[in-house]
């Protein structure tokens, strides 16, 4: 991925984090209710799973490589899942991983990244997964963070674009930072995606939210239907919220 210049912060990133409500995670999931199928018969879903990885994401990080597993389990009956692993850390680093089909490779490349300080790099998530599906559909981005300290219009015009080639984002922010919050939103609204606020210290939302991001990717409102029916709570949530 190419690096650009890396813009200054505009906010600090040190806001205590809140527990999310159950209103919030419905209304997350209740904004994906409107996207139509996700994959053709006979694919595999591909997702990217992009996290930001600077030294205030650290104990995210470490939950995250706990959790991506939760991206896999759901999927392999449906067809199967490919996941790639974009990060951003230090003043210029964004990096991505080659696809994965398994979760315990995933998992490895994940253990060998330490997370070191730096800003925000939101617009190279977004160009890479515009790249990535003009060469090859991406039915989901998974976007994780807290903060944001970049030009909001040009956040705007990248979520635009991909919007426009159906690659809807999953914006998932930990705590309360007004101006991160924002950008999420709006990221989420020009990709007909989804925003949801979380708390790190109730990794379960995160993880059954994932789940349900993931089966949807591998096997559009069908595979999510069938999940809601195994008692997913995190599937039964995206389907009140798409309807």
């Amino acid at each position: 991925m190419t690096k650009d210049r890396t813009p200054a912060p505009t906010e600090s990133r040190k806001q205590p984090a809140a527990a999310s409500s159950r209103a919030e995670i419905d209304a997350f999931l209740d904004q994906v209710k409107g996207l139509g199928p996700a994959t053709q018969s006979g694919q595999r879903g591909r997702l990217i799973f992009a996290l930001d990885a600077t030294m205030s994401r650290q104990p995210l990080w470490d939950t995250a490589c706990r959790l991506q597993g939760n991206m896999f389990n759901e999927t392999a009956a449906i067809g199967g899942l490919d996941v790639q692993l974009v990060y951003y850390r230090g003043l210029a680093e964004c990096r991505a991983s080659g696809w994965v089909s398994d979760a315990r490779r995933l998992g490895g490349l994940m253990e060998k990244i330490d997370c070191r300080g730096g800003h925000t790099q939101i617009s190279k998530i977004l160009a890479h997964a515009r790249r990535e599906t003009e060469a090859r559909k991406v039915q989901a981005l998974v976007l994780v963070g807290d903060a944001m300290e970049e030009p909001i219009d040009d956040l705007c015009a990248a979520a635009g674009q991909l919007g426009l080639l159906g690659v809807p984002a999953f914006v998932f922010q930990e705590g309360h930072d007004a101006v991160a919050e924002r950008a999420f939103r709006e990221i989420a609204r020009l990709t007909r995606g989804a925003y949801c606020r979380f708390d790190i210290s109730a990794a379960h939302e995160l993880a059954e939210l994932l789940r349900a991001v993931a089966a949807y990717a591998a096997g559009g409102m069908k595979a999510l239907t069938d999940l809601q029916a195994r008692n997913g709570r995190g599937a039964q949530k995206l389907l009140a919220q798409l309807r």
